[in-house]
């Protein structure tokens, strides 16, 4: 087991249980512009990549940059109003997140969504100060890129392999290996596992607990590792 100090998370699928918001975020949005409406595995299966590229990556039919804005406007008011009721954590995540905090780990999210996005979910949890840092997709490169793990591991002052990424997505798993840090996939949110088994992760859950059994090396509870399954 590696001296782990930094856990770096995905917000949207992995800490908490949004993915059915962004799919009606994202119907909604297509309809006011009078789009067709694409099916929910097409839906979270561009969930992680900043909203610009997930939009263009759905609709390649909008050229232009006007075009994508509106869309991106339509669906945030949608799902901002949405989240005046916060999106509810996975179970396990809360006492988890605590846990890592008491043992010393540094915590952080690198997310596909905007700043205002995540800034606005985090102060519904009153967690504005709850992480060390924090990067989104508007602010630096968006996933798969590795420029926002790059730059959460300057700023905690933490080597590749003193990390590791966690998410629910391809685009996840692939930024960690193109940033050398472990990583970590959960099946719970976007994607099954069937499907990020595909990406070479270190190790698969399908709990959020089973994580922190693993980090406490715990081998009495089941942990997927991954070469055991493939």
């Amino acid at each position: 087991m590696r001296d782990y100090r930094l856990l770096i998370f995905d917000w949207d699928g992995t800490l908490v249980d949004s993915i059915g918001r962004i799919v009606e975020s994202m119907r909604v949005a297509a309809e006011a512009g009078g789009l067709p409406w694409r099916d929910d595995a097409a839906i979270k299966g561009i969930i992680g990549l900043g909203l610009p590229e997930a939009i263009a990556t759905l609709y390649p039919e909008i050229e232009d940059v006007r075009g994508i804005e509106i869309f991106r406007r339509r669906y945030g008011e949608h799902y901002s109003a949405l989240e005046s009721r916060p999106s509810p954590l996975f179970e396990g995540v809360a006492e988890s997140l605590e846990a890592f905090r008491s043992q010393g780990y540094q915590l952080a999210v690198a997310t596909g969504k905007s700043r205002r996005g995540l800034d606005h979910v985090l102060a519904g949890r009153g967690w504005l100060d709850y992480f060390e840092a924090t990067r989104c997709a508007d602010e630096t490169a968006s996933k798969p890129d590795p420029c926002m793990l790059h730059e959460i591991l300057a700023h905690c002052r933490v080597a590749p392999d003193q990390a590791l990424m966690v998410g629910d997505s391809a685009f996840d798993l692939r930024m960690a290996h193109r940033a050398r840090m472990t990583s970590v996939a959960v099946g719970y949110g976007a994607l099954p596992l069937s499907e990020l088994l595909k990406e070479s992760p270190s190790l698969a859950i399908e709990r959020f607990e089973e994580l922190r059994h693993w980090l406490d090396g715990d081998r009495s509870r089941q942990v997927l590792e991954v070469e055991r399954y493939v």
